[in-house]
């Protein structure tokens, strides 16, 4: 720089435009140290993660960047480069050594200085080309962005999804970009019968739309409970002075060749078909039901073998329930017939803070406790879980969480083939333990195999019918090389592959298990909100997901944005405002993905219009200075007032 130059820059200093050169200097020392910590890390690359594919390169270089970039506690260095009007590294996830050298670049001249000599980084990504990254990466994973919208909607299948094609077809048509089939549930004919009607809508609708399909994984759950008494309750609907607003809708078909309901129905009743075949469109259907009580059913219309009923009390209806025919003009045909078999209510265990509950190695139907006619317990309430495995981990006085965390205890006794927990959490009105649900032990060090006998079988089918397997309950990067391994002899290297982040060790061991996960080409992460906050602790949740998205971004990574997104507008039709408020945060993410429920299309329609709004005013966690129109209301709005 010219003296004169120099001189005049060193008189603005003093004047107190610029911070002093000894300031600027120190800055830029701090900066070179990062620089040079980011460098180090990155030369250890191949220590960590075997040999990274060239393609790869640069994501695992800048993924070493930020991990260095966060050893350290940078704080008040992005307060003194923000009041200089400078990057405050605070959104350079994906070019990250490329930001912190343009920061030196400036510092150095406006402190007068020869710009410092800087290694060349030949693998790390600019800006431009950390964001391309991430965007093909994506687009290889789930398939290209669709119109208008950037984050793609990803859609866990219903069981009903395998017979109905209309359903998956309005999916597709209102936004579905990845069906979900999680092979924990419903079996190999009903998968079929999803990626069979997915198939049709794509050749029908002419849109895009990946499979994926999530082997079960090696899931601690409960085991089953005796079921309960066979008794079939009609219900009508009630307003808030006890009055019927709805009486409750019921399907009488042939106990000998039942149809299923052409709509939705209150119960499904069964009753012999001769009898049957005679009741007639305004008949009267009079029983005493399981409580002795005098009760009718109106019959409203005959449709094929059946016939539709309505009632407008409760009854309750077990089997051989013995039905009184009477003609429609009162006329008695001395019609009677009994209810055929119903199916045996689902049991829960009803648990109570400060109750005991034993968990079975065997996977005997559970039961629930047992009291004296004085009240004593006699036994308290059982239940089998699923993995062997948990008997030999488990310790004394560790945490144990079920049903995503709506029931907490601590485990008190442990012997060879069953455990005594004490339960600590739940509601003073109990809660409800059911079978199957999971349960989750975040302090106990499970020895679990990384591909179960189950899992292997699932895989077979995942390479023939799949676009990406889902990896449930990965924990190391022993178990991602695990399955790499497993799919190259299925002939499934083409697979995409989605680290399922569920467990406190998976998302603790993540560094890892993206490097390992990029010698598969096409890799992403789904956030697994569920068990990840009971793993980690719900008040740690907002901060584990952030973390997640940070360094997936840095690794070029797409994230999936998972677990009771738009959940009640999923099940009941009407959203909660906070959950409109948690799908925009989607937007963060490359994919949201939504869970089964009866209104799922609306839920579907909704994420879409979320999305595609939000796109003007985000990109990841950069926010978009699109035109506001509350911004441009205000001067007319000022002068009216």
């Amino acid at each position: 720089m010219p003296a004169a130059q120099d001189a005049a820059r060193g008189a603005r200093m003093r004047n107190g435009n610029y911070p002093d050169r000894a300031r600027l200097q120190d800055l830029i020392r701090q900066l070179d140290v990062l620089r040079s910590e980011m460098l180090s890390l990155e030369d250890s690359i191949s220590k960590h993660s075997g040999t990274v594919p060239d393609k790869c390169r640069p994501s695992a270089a800048n993924l070493m960047h930020y991990l260095a970039l966060r050893r350290h506690d940078i704080r008040q260095l992005q307060a003194e480069l923000a009041a200089l009007g400078l990057s405050s590294l605070g959104r350079t996830e994906s070019h990250v050594i490329s930001a912190l050298s343009a920061v030196i670049r400036v510092l150095s001249r406006l402190a007068g200085l020869e710009q410092l000599a800087q290694p060349e980084h030949t693998s790390a990504p600019s800006l431009e080309a950390g964001r391309e990254l991430l965007e093909l990466n994506t687009e290889a994973l789930l398939g290209p962005a669709p119109e208008g919208r950037k984050v793609r909607i990803m859609v866990t299948m219903p069981p009903e999804a395998a017979t109905n094609y209309e359903l998956v077809r309005d999916l597709v048509l209102n936004g579905m970009n990845c069906m979900r089939i999680n092979c924990a549930h419903d079996g190999q004919q009903a998968w079929e019968g999803m990626v069979r009607n997915l198939r049709r809508a794509i050749k029908e609708t002419g849109k895009l739309c990946k499979v994926e399909m999530d082997i079960p994984g090696p899931k601690l759950r409960t085991g089953p409970i005796a079921p309960g008494p066979t008794v079939l309750k009609l219900r009508p609907r009630r307003d808030t002075f006890g009055r019927v607003t709805v009486p409750a809708r019921i399907w009488l078909t042939s106990a000998q060749n039942p149809e299923r309901p052409p709509s939705a129905t209150d119960a499904v009743v069964p009753v012999p078909g001769e009898w049957l075949a005679v009741v007639k469109r305004g008949d009267r259907i009079h029983f005493r039901d399981a409580r002795g009580s005098r009760r009718s059913l109106r019959v409203t219309a005959a449709v094929g073998e059946s016939r539709w009923a309505e009632s407008g009390h409760t009854a309750y209806l077990t089997p051989r329930t013995l039905l009184h025919l009477d003609g429609a003009k009162g006329k008695t045909r001395n019609r009677q017939a009994r209810v055929g078999a119903l199916p045996p209510l689902e049991q829960t265990l009803r648990l109570f803070p400060g109750d005991s509950l034993v968990l079975t190695r065997n996977l005997k139907p559970g039961a629930p406790a047992r009291y004296d006619a004085k009240g004593n317990l006699v036994f308290p309430a059982r239940i089998g879980v699923t993995l062997p495995e948990f008997f030999e981990c488990v310790r004394k006085g560790e945490p144990i969480w079920f049903d995503d965390g709506k029931i907490g205890g601590v485990v008190d006794q442990v012997a060879a083939d069953q455990v005594a927990v004490s339960i600590t959490h739940g509601r003073p009105t109990g809660e409800k333990l059911g079978a199957e649900k999971g349960v989750n032990v975040p302090e106990t060090a499970l020895r679990l195999p990384p591909l179960t006998e189950e899992d292997s079988r699932v895989l077979q089918f995942i390479v023939q019918h799949a676009d990406i397997v889902g990896f449930s309950f990965v924990r190391n990067e022993a178990d991602v090389q695990n399955l790499q391994a497993r799919l190259a002899e299925l002939g499934g290297s083409h697979l995409g592959i989605v680290l399922k982040i569920e467990t406190r060790q998976g998302f603790e061991d993540l560094p890892r298990l993206l490097l390992a996960a990029m010698r598969s080409g096409v890799v992403g992460v789904m956030i697994a909100r569920g068990d990840l906050a009971v793993e980690c602790g719900y008040q740690r949740l907002a901060e584990v997901q952030e973390e997640i998205l940070w360094i997936c971004e840095a690794a070029h990574m797409p994230v999936i944005w998972a677990t009771q997104v738009l959940e009640s507008l999923a099940k009941s039709g009407i959203p909660l405002r906070s959950e409109i408020t948690d799908a925009a945060m989607g937007e963060r993410a490359e994919c949201v993905m939504l869970n089964k429920g009866p209104y799922i299309v609306e839920a579907v329609r909704s994420l879409d219009d979320i999305l595609r709004r939000m796109l003007a005013h985000q990109d990841k966690k950069r926010s978009m200075l699109r035109k506001l129109h509350l911004a441009a209301a205000f001067p007319a709005a000022a002068k009216a007032s």
